[in-house]
């Protein structure tokens, strides 16, 4: 039977795409999306051996190709490397998710500024330099998917997270301004936010009564978000079904900020 135009938009058969924080979490589960759907990964950690593991589990259960690489995505010179090694590997680099980020929690008169400028090191200039680096192989295939991790935190406030939320503001406007700035090369940036999901770096605070009271309490649907339920955006705005989608927000966030 044939496929529905509708679905066949979500086809990524042929596609290269390359996934920050590939390793585990959220990252894992978008690889494992696109994958699913017909494409090729790279998955990229500052832990080479647990993406080159996670690379190896998605290839096995999905049929396509997958690679891990060791990098740190706040260092030029591997980013520039990882790029490098996905072209020469594959050819060309159709999609970046940019996942890679860390958060450092407490009130600003608790937090050293070594600590601020660590997180937005990583989740924002790191984002950058990945952009940086693919954008030049999108423009000369006339083609690219930049999807950036952005959060909740970008679009609203929340106490003792000015780290988190000053890098998060960044990657939105980030994400719009490449919006604009890249449309005219066929490439669409656009953004996932997503509110409380369980990653790793949630985990410290799950039982506490700061979770239960600003993070379940303020979500419409009253729990945390389940790795599976970020794959849906994922795939969307790496795929041809959004092809009319730059410079986009996508909340995927329970509910949070309806409110």
């Amino acid at each position: 039977m044939q496929k529905l135009p509708g679905i066949q938009l979500f086809d990524m058969t042929g596609r290269v795409a390359l996934i920050t924080g590939g390793s585990k979490g959220l990252g894992a589960a978008m690889a494992a999306a696109l994958a699913s759907a017909g494409a090729d990964v790279v998955l990229v950690s500052r832990n080479g051996d647990q993406a080159k593991a996670t690379a190896k589990e998605i290839a096995e259960t999905y049929g396509h190709e997958a690679l891990g690489l060791g990098a740190d995505v706040t260092n030029p010179e591997d980013v520039a490397r990882v790029v490098d090694n996905v072209v020469s590997t594959f050819g060309k680099v159709d999609v970046l998710i940019n996942n890679a980020g860390i958060n450092i929690r407490g009130p600003i008169d608790e937090l050293t500024y070594e600590e601020f400028q660590k997180v937005q090191d990583t989740n924002v200039n790191g984002i950058w330099l990945c952009c940086k680096a693919v954008v030049p192989h999108m423009k000369k295939a006339g083609y690219g998917r930049i999807v950036n991790l952005a959060s909740t935190l970008g679009v609203v406030g929340l106490a003792n997270r000015t780290p988190y939320a000053t890098s998060k503001g960044a990657v939105v406007q980030m994400t719009r301004a490449l919006g604009l700035e890249l449309a005219e090369f066929g490439i669409t940036c656009n953004a996932i936010c997503p509110g409380p999901f369980l990653t790793e770096m949630n985990i410290p605070i799950k039982d506490s009564e700061e979770a239960k009271k600003f993070i379940v309490g303020a979500v419409a649907l009253n729990r945390w978000g389940e790795m599976k339920e970020i794959q849906g955006a994922a795939l969307l705005l790496s795929s041809d079904a959004a092809s009319y989608m730059t410079g986009s927000l996508v909340t995927v966030d329970g509910g949070w900020t309806a409110r």
